[in-house]
């Protein structure tokens, strides 16, 4: 399954009880990091548990193309040689990210305070999202970059080769940006200060102490004050990858809109930016345990067991909970057709510029699966119509996004018809076994173009 080639049309049809254990793949933002930071210190990192997901793959290649050596050991066990801060060469070819907007935004953010230049580009869908949102503060180090038309890829950048400290307020929450700016502010003299109102996963700032670098995090009352100082000899490290909480939300999504399912899905990371679906689940009703709950790498960690809930609510999500659940809200949407009541959601105005336009994607795909939906500019509403009273029956675009084609085939597990994407080839960007994994609990879900 490729992101990059073929269509694979993909049809999900309602299915008995779902059951049995679903091991998902390692956390994609840790996997990212761990490689970059990896790349940066002296010495070799170990890294078990990687996501051997495309978009890692691709994080993982650009890494090689920078200097690094990156060896794959087979079984998620991965190495990386890293070649220091400020120790990047210049890549001798185009660094292809494919659709991974945190992979060419962390790397763009990592290597632009060092003096080398490289050309970035992407799939169709990485090449029509903004990087303004990055190329801007990197900009401040001293960084170039030229792209096409709305700061889109392809684009270069050419590095500060004396690049300065900068202070800079993060303009919307985002993780990518942040974590961006700290990767420059590594190679930057002094120290580099980030600002964010709205706290965003984290993984960056844990993962930056865990390799030695002199950083602190205070809450504020201008917000959440990130202070680094530039130019450490990084310490390489052995990391556990936990596994990705934004994959385990379509088996526990599933399974809770599914009658009579019972999905245990272990060491899920929990980390307080990460798990706002699970809070979310869990006010609507859901029947959603955490057992086992415990500490690995410094990441909270615990075994997620979820069950058939019938009785499902509407609610409003809580507006400051979208950071650390923006990747979920399209699987959360289906969730909240199979819910009694209107569920709305406010203060995305993110998911507008994600891999798709997440809101008009979904709101098209739920209303063609019976779903009557209401949306704005950052907020919308879907109207639950209760258990067993989805009609399904739709084709829906995906839209090259990983997360809507997903999201579609878990609606059809609990609807009463067969729900279609066009496209399911997205999946492999970060859920490689997906098909084989919802099939080994009692998902039907197959590639219609057989």
């Amino acid at each position: 399954m490729s992101g990059h080639g073929t269509p694979i049309p993909m049809t999900s049809r309602p299915c008995g009880p779902l059951t049995g254990e679903a091991n998902v793949p390692g956390d994609k933002s840790i996997s990212h990091r761990s490689l970059i930071l990896g790349a940066m210190a002296v010495g070799e990192t170990r890294i078990f548990g990687l996501l051997e997901g495309e978009d890692v793959l691709d994080t993982a290649k650009a890494m090689r193309a920078f200097g690094a050596e990156v060896t794959d050991h087979g079984g998620g066990n991965w190495s990386v040689h890293g070649v220091g801060v400020g120790g990047f060469a210049e890549p001798e070819n185009v660094i292809d990210c494919g659709n991974s907007g945190t992979g060419v935004r962390l790397i763009m953010g990592a290597m632009a305070t060092s003096g080398i230049t490289a050309t970035f580009t992407g799939d169709a869908s990485l090449n029509k999202r903004p990087m303004a949102r990055v190329t801007d503060p990197i900009a401040l180090f001293g960084a170039q970059s030229v792209g096409r038309s709305g700061g889109r890829l392809p684009m270069t950048i050419v590095g500060a080769a004396d690049p300065v400290p900068v202070r800079y307020e993060v303009p919307m929450p985002s993780a990518q940006v942040k974590s961006a700016v700290l990767l420059a502010g590594l190679n930057a003299p002094g120290q580099t200060v980030v600002i964010e109102k709205e706290a965003t996963r984290d993984h960056t700032e844990r993962m930056l102490a865990g390799f030695g670098a002199e950083i602190s995090v205070e809450e504020t009352e201008e917000g959440r004050v990130i202070t680094l100082t530039g130019q450490p000899e990084l310490k390489p490290q052995t990391i556990a990858v936990p596994r990705d909480p934004s994959s385990a939300a379509f088996p526990v999504c599933a399974a809770i809109i599914t009658p009579g399912s019972d999905v245990l899905v272990p060491n899920i990371g929990l980390n307080p930016t990460r798990a706002g679906l699970f809070t979310t689940l869990r006010e609507m009703g859901a029947d959603l345990a955490y057992e086992n709950e415990r500490e690995e790498g410094g990441e909270p960690v615990a075994d997620l067991r979820a069950k058939f809930s019938p009785d499902l609510k509407g609610i409003e999500v809580d507006p400051a909970r979208a950071a650390s659940m923006i990747d979920e809200y399209p699987v959360l949407s289906v969730v909240a057709a199979f819910a009694k009541g209107d569920t709305v959601m406010k203060g995305v105005k993110e998911l507008r510029v994600k891999e798709s336009d997440r809101i008009d994607a979904m709101a098209k795909g739920l209303r063609l699966n019976g779903v009557e939906v209401e949306e704005g500019e950052d907020w919308w509403i879907v109207k639950g119509l209760g258990h067993g009273n989805v009609p399904g029956g739709g084709t829906c675009e995906s839209h090259l996004d990983h997360r809507i084609a997903m999201s579609f085939m878990v609606m059809g597990m609990a609807a009463q018809n067969p729900v279609s994407v066009d496209d399911g080839s997205p999946i492999a960007t970060s859920f490689p076994i997906f098909e084989p994994l919802m099939a080994s609990l009692g998902a039907d879900v197959v590639r219609s173009d057989r």
